[in-house]
């Protein structure tokens, strides 16, 4: 699939890349022909330009390290209230007693007219009873931005690994945080995932690692899920 380049006067995209180390189908939340990144990852969804790429790589706790999780080129971003109301992305709604793909719903935040509290819905970053959690939404919502895109590749389970002479090109390592790349530096992975996955842009190629686990929930204060 061609890739969407920014104007000729804007900058050079970037490649932002970084260790997933929870993969749920929630962050990001792939489903319903738009790849999304809502929640976690604040400072990449505030720098994060329109057609920059952001790369999620495989961590130990998947037992994925040096395979692609996904890869998705930004295309939109919304604002949390935005997101919420936009009618193409109800559908991001969670609902909790759905199917696995509507219980990762991502679109979880908003604030009601002439407030400034967030309302965070029933999800898997709400508390076990369904309740808001406090350390979800602070980390959450420090930055009010949503990452969107309609060029992307989700792997999941079935992410492949990249090929090393590739990752020992661009210096990438897992570790705590992201790495950001330019473009140029970038490019043979994307090139090569292109080439390998020609005709499966935008598609669910496999199921998150960790989907048959959806009723779970996710607490940032304890740092772990909770069943």
């Amino acid at each position: 699939m061609p890739l969407q380049r920014r104007g000729a006067e804007a900058s050079m995209p970037n490649v932002y890349m970084y260790v997933v180390a929870r993969d749920f189908g929630f962050a990001p939340n792939p489903f319903h022909g738009a790849c999304t990144l809502a929640t976690c990852k604040p400072r990449i969804r505030k720098t994060a330009q329109i057609g920059d790429w952001v790369i999620g790589m495989g961590g130990a706790k998947l037992k994925a390290v040096g395979r692609c999780i996904y890869a998705m080129q930004v295309t939109d971003t919304l604002t949390f209230d935005a997101y919420w109301h936009g009618p193409e992305y109800l559908c991001k709604r969670p609902v909790r007693n759905g199917s696995r793909k509507t219980i990762m719903g991502d679109n979880i935040y908003h604030q009601p007219a002439g407030t400034t509290a967030w309302v965070q819905e029933d999800s898997h970053h709400s508390q076990i009873d369904g309740s808001p959690e406090p350390s979800n939404i602070k980390n959450d919502t420090q930055t009010n931005r949503v990452l969107i895109s309609r060029n992307f590749y989700y792997f999941g389970d079935a992410a492949p690994a990249a090929p090393n002479h590739i990752l020992t090109h661009l210096g990438y390592f897992n570790g705590i945080g992201h790495r950001k790349f330019t473009l140029a530096k970038a490019q043979p992975l994307l090139d090569w995932m292109h080439a390998e996955y020609k005709g499966r842009a935008n598609t669910v190629i496999g199921d998150p690692y960790q989907f048959m686990k959806s009723g779970s929930r996710y607490s940032k204060r304890m740092d772990k899920i909770v069943d």
